[in-house]
Order: C-alpha cells, then sequence, then structure tokens
C-alpha cells in the first residue's frame, strides 16, 4: 500500500514526467513535427519551446529539425554512406575499415568475424557492441542488442528528420584501441559552416562500473567550465597529438551546413572519422550553466 501511494505521489507532483509519458506513447499518432517538437521539448526541458525567435542552442536544433531539410543529411547520418561521402573529401586514410555489412541480424555470420571487432547498427546511437575477445561473446545478447537497434527510428520520437529515411542495417567494423588511452577515446567537434567553436572528449566509454565522461574545450584547447548529459572526468584528458589535423577535417567535412557535430578518433597519433552527427542529445539535454546554451545557440546562424 506504502509504494502504491508514493508511485500515485510521483505521478501527481511531477507534471513533466507525466508529459514525457504521454508524449512516449503518443508519439506514432502525433503527425505534426512542430507540435510534436513543442511537447517534446517541454516535457525534456521543463520549458516551453520558441520556434519563432529561437535563441539557445537546444531551441535552435529544434528550429533546424523543421526547416533544414538537406536530402544529403540523410547518407551523412548513415553510418555506412557516411564513409563512402567523407572519403571522397578527406580521403580513404581517415576511415576506419569495414569488415562486414549485412541488412539482418540473421545474415551475420559470427564464426567468419575476426577476434576482436566492432559490431552497430548503421542508422542508430548506442547500439554497438564492443568484442575484445570473440571467445568470450555473448552473442545472443549482442543479437538482441542489434535487433532492438534495428526496430528504433530516430525521427519517431526525437522527430530527427534525417533518419526517417535511412534503411536499418548492420556494419562490422575493425576493432581500433589508442595504446596511451587504452581506449577509442571520441573527440567531438561542433562546427557551424566550416567554423570549429568547441569540442568534447568523451572517455570511459567501455569502461566496466564507470560512467562516460565528457569534457569541454574551446577551439584552442582551453577547457571551458560545462556540464551537458555527463560528469566531468576527474582527471582532464590530454591535448591529443592531432588536434590541428583533426580541426583541419572537421571543418572540411562542416562546410556549408549550419551545425553538425564531426566525431573524430585519434588512435595511436593517427585520426579516424567516427561519424556526423545533427542533433546533439537531440536538443533535449540542459547545460550547466546555462549560459553556454545561449553561447551555442549564437553561433548557429538561421
Amino acid at each position: 500500500m506504502k509504494q502504491v501511494k508514493k508511485i500515485f505521489k510521483y505521478l501527481f507532483t511531477d507534471q513533466y514526467q507525466i508529459l514525457d509519458y504521454f508524449v512516449y506513447k503518443l508519439a506514432p499518432y502525433i503527425k505534426s513535427d512542430s507540435l510534436y517538437l513543442r511537447l517534446y521539448y517541454q516535457a525534456k526541458m521543463h520549458r516551453s519551446l520558441n520556434l519563432k525567435n529561437p535563441k539557445t542552442f537546444n531551441e535552435k536544433l529544434q528550429w533546424l529539425k523543421l526547416n533544414d531539410r538537406n536530402p544529403l543529411y540523410c547518407k551523412m547520418v548513415d553510418k555506412i554512406e557516411a564513409k563512402k561521402l567523407v572519403s571522397k573529401i578527406i580521403g580513404d586514410k581517415y576511415i576506419i575499415p569495414t569488415i562486414g555489412q549485412y541488412d539482418t541480424v540473421n545474415d551475420v555470420d559470427w564464426d567468419s568475424l575476426p577476434n576482436q571487432f566492432v559490431i552497430k547498427c548503421s542508422h542508430d546511437s548506442g547500439g554497438i557492441v564492443v568484442c575484445k575477445d570473440r571467445s568470450k561473446l555473448d552473442i545472443e545478447g549482442a543479437v538482441n542488442k542489434l535487433a532492438e537497434g534495428l526496430n528504433m527510428n530516430f525521427y519517431d520520437y526525437n522527430r530527427e528528420w534525417p533518419y526517417k529515411y535511412v534503411k536499418p542495417r548492420i556494419i562490422v567494423e575493425k576493432y581500433m584501441e589508442d595504446n596511451k588511452t587504452k581506449e577509442l577515446r571520441d573527440y567531438k567537434f561542433f562546427c557551424f559552416d566550416g567554423t570549429v567553436k568547441a569540442l568534447f572528449i568523451a572517455s570511459d566509454r567501455e569502461k566496466s562500473g564507470e560512467e562516460t565522461k565528457f569534457d569541454f574545450f574551446d577551439s584552442d584547447f582551453n577547457h571551458l567550465p560545462i556540464k551537458n548529459g555527463h560528469p566531468n572526468s576527474s582527471v582532464l584528458p590530454d591535448k591529443p597529438e592531432s588536434f590541428e589535423e583533426m580541426k583541419t577535417i572537421a571543418s572540411k567535412l562542416s562546410k556549408g551546413i549550419p551545425e553538425v557535430r564531426v566525431d573524430l578518433y585519434e588512435v595511436n597519433g593517427k585520426v579516424f572519422f567516427g561519424e556526423l552527427t545533427f542533433f546533439h542529445w537531440s536538443g533535449v539535454v540542459p547545460f550547466d550553466p546555462e549560459s553556454w546554451d545561449v553561447t551555442f545557440g549564437s553561433w548557429i546562424k538561421i
């Protein structure tokens, strides 16, 4: 009885939690992207969405979902097609080798894969399986994770429209690890029509028992006092050896695009392309302090 009372107290005191629940459940039935994004933003950010005169980064990302619909973006968010596009701009040497690609989970020939590899869906975020020793791989768990990923569409629940037109597939890539950091550390550059303004470094992503860490820097690698989605690391990551090369690459890949996050890796001093992200956190995760939401927003020209 006490548990029931707690549930009812929770439901009737957190209006945004209730709104979030119903927005999620009704997502497939709300056809208007504009209406959906207003409800979605309010549920996640606990404030109304200003689409007439957006000021913040998160608001402008919602505006871009509705108004910046370059069909090329559909290929740019496809992890298979993006490799082809990117290699034409910066060259094959920056592309992580592809071991195989499949249309369904049942097509994957697990016995033919090398001892180490990374397997993921070509259209989602988070549906990734990192295999460091195939003899210890939980294949059933991997199959379930990939199957779930294949059924996910970011358009349905985030209205990130490019994903509406991406064919869900599976891609297997070479396992990569930097000798110094002992991980595949992510360097994510916020770019605005060819200009790099900031980046964050994602670390501890595969460390057991550890939450991923995000540490923000400006374009000169000065640390920025920002928290966004994950805590900062207790020890700031070092500046990558190929930092200037990374900035050049990010600038080339973002030319002509109002806003895109260019995700790169550094492995033993060499740069590799990760992916292109148009809607960081889908535009619904607050910045701490909040003033950075306005600062990042000022860099998007709409």
